[in-house]
């Protein structure tokens, strides 16, 4: 009998299925998203600082969206429509990506950022529901842990099918294989239905609940208009037009989150306060995390030594996961400094031909005029953190359940504060990079990546599904997809702030500096968690069971 009790809820394998095709689609679509934008010859040619910017405008607000996709589902749709709908708008949107056009790639980028906020807050509340009986509940972080693992395994073999259609066929087809996954998540969870169907419960109205028309005329008609003044307002405040609009943009949000505080009952206040703080304290690892699609997408692609040869170009060949290049001196003062135009007789023209990828290759290690050496696909860096992901998982739910065992488990906030700590150590490990390259001189192994990897991994584990934990157990039951959205939207933040810092990487001579501020800004985010980490303790230890 306690073996049974033991076993997770059978609605499990398919939410993990469901949550593995979906971030198939999604991570296969970040890994060239940027790659593409800056593409000369198929993409837009957009220089590291406009696609940065858009980079993290767009995942700002795929995780903006949630915040009433939550609510939505919460009062009106409940869970399981507002992910199929959810479901099916990325799918879209993932193929219209591979559309070549300015409009078109905004229409899509806008059917996944919708799409997003109906899917992801409401299947990771669903699998919060699944573990609420008294069966399963004492298991809810180690099936977060197991959930978040399916993510990863979306996210790490993404990457090998992008690199072999965009080798191949182009980015279109690259685009439309997203678009595929997506679908083919939609069609497990349908399947799962009966064993979660119990569990989607709409939640009932509180008196003092703001009702969905004051949201939309109170919040998010003001959302649009501050956004637009944002947008409109000369001589950017922020950076640049896009990054005005979205702060502006989330001044109601937060102000909507803060109302939920200071209007909640007395029973309420002290785990939606809880929540909001560790809210707030989350935005700066997002921050550095999510420059795995920008400014760390860059470093494999220009500081990282990418050349295979022997058995490994013959593999990655076969695999189509390499890419050939062709070596020519053509003078560097035809090229603007990303060697993206040509000036013939005076008249600027774009340049198809000179890889960058030898830009800061050792003089004695250039290969002859005319000939080509082979290198792995760079998206191909951004399996790195999902693979680890994948091989972590199983120890640290291990190393829990070992402390657990012994009553000597951290609370789920002390987890957090022990993310942020570990996570600040990866910036370290590329500022040695940096170091090791002659501040990007030379190209480096891409070891370095991987080892910078492997310790934000811990660090993401030990507060990513930690915190999708910690809102399903300490939220007020009526507004759990709601506080869900919240947690999003700090990651929104977090992810436009990081789209913010990797858009000053040329700024910066020494790129060692661009990896100390990253370092800086997660010990501080870890500090400010501990001075109000036995409060936080506290009311876990209280409201949660």
């Amino acid at each position: 009998m306690n073996t049974v009790k033991a076993k997770h809820p059978k609605a499990l394998p398919f939410l993990f299925f469901s949550e593995m095709w979906e971030r198939f689609g999604y991570y296969l679509m970040i890994g060239i998203f940027t790659l593409y934008l800056k593409d000369v010859k198929e993409g837009f040619a957009m220089n590291e600082a406009e696609s940065a910017d858009l980079y993290g405008t767009f995942i700002a607000l795929v995780f903006l969206t949630p915040f009433i996709g939550g609510l939505l589902a919460d009062r009106y749709f409940g869970y399981r429509r507002s992910i199929i709908f959810g479901g099916l708008l990325m799918a879209a949107g993932y193929c219209l990506m591979g559309v070549h056009s300015k409009p078109m790639l905004y229409i899509a980028m806008t059917l996944v950022i919708l799409g997003n906020g109906f899917f992801k807050p409401n299947i990771s509340t669903l699998l919060g529901n699944v573990y609420s009986t008294d069966e399963h509940r004492h298991m809810k972080d180690d099936g977060y842990n197991i959930f978040y693992m399916g993510i990863n395994i979306g996210a790490f073999i993404c990457n090998f099918f992008g690199a072999a259609l965009q080798n191949m066929f182009g980015w279109k087809w690259a685009f439309m294989a997203a678009g595929v996954g997506m679908f083919v998540g939609v069609i497990i969870f349908l399947a799962g239905t009966r064993h979660y169907k119990a569990f989607d419960i709409k939640k009932e109205m509180h008196e003092d609940d703001m009702p969905f028309f004051k949201i939309v005329l109170l919040i998010l008609v003001p959302s649009v208009i501050a956004g637009i003044l944002g947008w409109l307002i000369p001589s950017n405040i922020f950076g640049s037009d896009s990054t005005d609009a979205f702060i502006f943009a989330c001044v109601p949000v937060i102000y909507f989150y803060s109302s939920l505080y200071f209007k909640a009952a007395p029973n309420e206040k002290k785990p939606i306060g809880a929540l909001l703080a560790i809210f707030a304290v989350v935005i700066l690892f997002w921050a550095v995390f999510k420059q795995n699609g920008s400014a760390l997408n860059t470093w494999a692609d220009r500081y990282t030594n990418r050349e295979v040869t022997g058995t490994q170009k013959e593999l990655f060949s076969s695999l189509k996961q390499s890419k050939i290049l062709v070596y020519k001196k053509d003078s560097t003062e035809m090229y603007d400094p990303f060697f993206r135009l040509q000036k013939v007789d005076g008249v600027v023209q774009k340049e198809l031909n000179y890889p960058i990828y030898f830009r800061n290759v050792a003089p004695d290690q250039l290969p002859q005029e005319g000939s080509s050496i082979s290198v792995w696909a760079t998206n191909l860096s951004q399996s790195i953190n999902p693979g680890w992901v994948i091989m972590l998982t199983p120890l640290v739910v291990a190393f829990f359940t070992f402390l657990r065992s012994r009553r000597k488990e951290p609370t789920t906030p002390t987890k957090i504060a022990l993310g942020l700590l570990i996570s600040g150590l990866s910036a370290l490990v590329m500022y040695a990079a940096v170091k090791a390259g002659a501040n990007g001189a030379e190209k480096v192994s891409v070891w370095w990546l991987i080892a910078s990897y492997g310790v934000i991994t811990i660090g993401e584990l030990m507060l990513s599904p930690m915190g999708l934990s910690i809102v399903s157990k300490m939220s007020p039951p009526r507004i759990t997809a709601l506080m869900m959205g919240g947690w999003f939207v700090s990651t929104s933040i977090g992810n436009k702030l990081s789209g913010v810092l990797a858009s000053m990487w040329d700024t910066y001579e020494d790129k060692g500096n661009f990896f100390l501020v990253n370092c800086v800004l997660l010990i501080i985010a870890f500090g400010f968690m501990l001075l109000i980490l036995r409060w936080l303790n506290k009311i876990f230890n209280e409201y949660v069971k």
